[in-house]
C-alpha cells in the first residue's frame, strides 16, 4: 500500500473510531479525542465532561471500549486515557450536545442557541457561531446560524485555531443538525502584533551612568592610540633621515 493511500485509510479509520466513542460515551460528555501512535501501540486520549462514566464501575465500561477498538478497528495495544474537559462551555463537542438535547426537550431552538450562545461567550471565548439545519418551523428544511464575538472563517487559522462539534437531535418532524464552532481565549492568531512597553525611566539611567563614566574611558584609549601612532610616524621618519 502506497503512503497516499496508507493516509487516507488512515484518516477514515480515525473518524470512524471518533464515531463510535461519540455513541458510546453520549451520556458522558464526549468532547473529543486524540490518537497518538507509538511503537508500544496507540495511545488515546478521550476527553470528557464526566470522566467516571467513562471509566465505568470498578473501570468495567474503559476496558470494554479498549477491547473494542482492538477487536473492530485493528488498534495495536490501545490504551485508552481519560481526561476531563476543565471548562464545558468552551468546548464545541459538549455545547453542540447540550442544544440537541434542549431541542429534543422540547425547548425552541432560538432560546436553546441563545442560551447556549451566551454561555460560550461568558466562559471568555472570542467568538462562536451556532448553526441549526432541518425541519425547524415547517415542511421544508432550512438553517438558521447564530453568533457573537469576532470567528475566523478562511485559511489555517480556520482549520486550526477554530473548534468544532456536531450533534443531531431527533424529533418528531425530523432530525435537526446543530454545528458549534468556538474560537477560545487563549489563542493567538498570525495577524496580531504585540507592542512592548518602553521604561523611559531606565533608559535615561543607562544613558547618565554612560556619559560620566564610559566617555572618560573612551577618551583616555583615544588619546593612547594617538600617541602610539605619533611615535611610530617619528620613528619611521628617522630611519628615512639615516
Amino acid at each position: 500500500m502506497d503512503t497516499e493511500r496508507r493516509f487516507v485509510m488512515q484518516g477514515i479509520r480515525n473518524m470512524e473510531i471518533e464515531e463510535f466513542l461519540r455513541k458510546e460515551l453520549e451520556r458522558a460528555g464526549f468532547g473529543g479525542l486524540e490518537i497518538h501512535r507509538t511503537p508500544l501501540g496507540t495511545r488515546v486520549k478521550v476527553y470528557a465532561e464526566r470522566p467516571g462514566l467513562v471509566i465505568g464501575r470498578r473501570g468495567k465500561k474503559i476496558r470494554d471500549i479498549t477491547r473494542e477498538l482492538e477487536r473492530r478497528f485493528g488498534l495495536d495495544n490501545p490504551q485508552v486515557e481519560v481526561k476531563e474537559i476543565e471548562v464545558p462551555e468552551l468546548n464545541a463537542e459538549v455545547m453542540a450536545y447540550r442544544i440537541a438535547r434542549m431541542l429534543e426537550r422540547g425547548v425552541h431552538f432560538r432560546r436553546a442557541a441563545y442560551s447556549a450562545l451566551r454561555r460560550i461567550m461568558g466562559a471568555g471565548a472570542r467568538g462562536a457561531e451556532i448553526k441549526i439545519a432541518g425541519k425547524l418551523t415547517g415542511e421544508r428544511a432550512r438553517y438558521v446560524k447564530f453568533s457573537d464575538g469576532y470567528l475566523k472563517k478562511a485559511g489555517e487559522p480556520a482549520q486550526v485555531l477554530v473548534r468544532s462539534g456536531f450533534a443531531v437531535a431527533r424529533l418528531k418532524p425530523g432530525v435537526i443538525g446543530v454545528t458549534v464552532k468556538i474560537m477560545p481565549p487563549d489563542i493567538r492568531l498570525p495577524d496580531e502584533v504585540e507592542v512592548l512597553d518602553i521604561d523611559e525611566s531606565k533608559i535615561v539611567e543607562e544613558v547618565g551612568f554612560l556619559s560620566e563614566d564610559s566617555l572618560t574611558t573612551e577618551n583616555s584609549d583615544v588619546d593612547k592610540e594617538v600617541k602610539e601612532i605619533g611615535d611610530t610616524e617619528s620613528q619611521g621618519n628617522q630611519s628615512h633621515e639615516s
